[in-house]
């Protein structure tokens, strides 16, 4: 590889981690090609970028952050890196369900707003964060819980009311009979 193709690399990479909302290490070592395949395609449909990164490039990409130097133990060996912009547990969710059918998959380390998450972490942690819509819907159901009850209390003495007039019918056909 040419010196300047290697700079087009370093600085796509650095672009991905930049705007990255998570990203996760992965060792693919030993899967075969419909595996890898499958797994490509899991990400894609899930919108997640993933890439095949040569260990230096992604080192030298990572040297202006913070926690590069942190990351750089993860980077050896056969490397993949997914990456989510929006939702930070997608990646780490699509990766732990696939590495659960397939052992061949090792989770490394993972970045989620510059702290490192160990192969645990991620699959305990990042991979079980609410996504955004589910934290919107229990946003809303949290904002809606005073107003239905309100609803509710003001309801009551009506609805209790019905409950006294049906029973007192009841009560006033099976004492005719």
């Amino acid at each position: 590889m040419q010196r300047s193709d290697k700079q087009v690399v370093v600085e796509r990479l650095k672009g991905r981690f930049d705007r990255m909302a998570s990203a996760v290490l992965v060792d693919f070592q030993g899967l075969d090609v419909e595996s890898a395949t499958a797994l490509r395609d899991s990400l894609r449909a899930a919108a997640v970028d993933y890439e095949v990164v040569k260990n230096t490039l992604a080192r030298r990409a990572l040297e202006h952050r913070a926690w590069g130097a942190q990351l750089a133990g993860a980077l050896r060996g056969m490397t993949g890196v997914a990456w989510c912009y929006e939702e930070p547990s997608t990646a780490a969710r699509v990766l732990k369900e696939f590495a659960r059918k397939n052992e061949k998959l090792r989770i490394k380390a993972g970045v989620i707003d510059g702290r490192i998450l160990g192969p645990e972490q991620v699959t305990s942690q990042l991979a079980n964060m609410p996504g955004r819509n589910q934290l919107r819907a229990r946003l809303l159901a949290t904002l809606q819980a005073p107003a239905q009850r309100l609803l509710q209390q003001i309801a009551a003495p009506a609805q209790k009311f019905l409950y006294l007039l049906a029973a007192r019918k009841e009560q006033a056909g099976a004492g005719a009979s």
